[in-house]
């Protein structure tokens, strides 16, 4: 299943947050997820489900320290597991 993206923009007061949701098969979200984190401006992933209920919420300052990336990929990978389809909620750094 291709991925696909939409986004949006979100201002507020203090700073302007972009946020994109890409829809991705099970089996591709921690490759995904991956990816987003290794592009370094991304602020906060938020994981749905089908019905667009959050899952999971990661917020990626914290996940940056290894010591607490690792776990959160095992409890993705488990997410991913039992789901087929799931959107990506990817809110970035302006």
């Amino acid at each position: 299943m291709a991925t696909k993206k939409t986004s949006s923009k979100k201002t507020s007061s203090k700073k302007t947050k972009k946020k994109e949701k890409i829809k991705v098969a099970g089996y591709e979200m921690i490759k995904k997820i991956k990816e987003l984190i290794k592009e370094g401006n991304v602020r906060r992933i938020k994981i749905k489900d089908e019905n667009d209920d959050v899952i999971m919420e990661i917020p990626v300052t914290v996940a940056v320290v290894g010591t607490v990336f690792a776990p959160m990929l095992a409890a993705v990978g488990a997410l991913a597991a039992l789901l087929s389809k799931a959107t990506l909620e990817v809110e970035r750094k302006k």
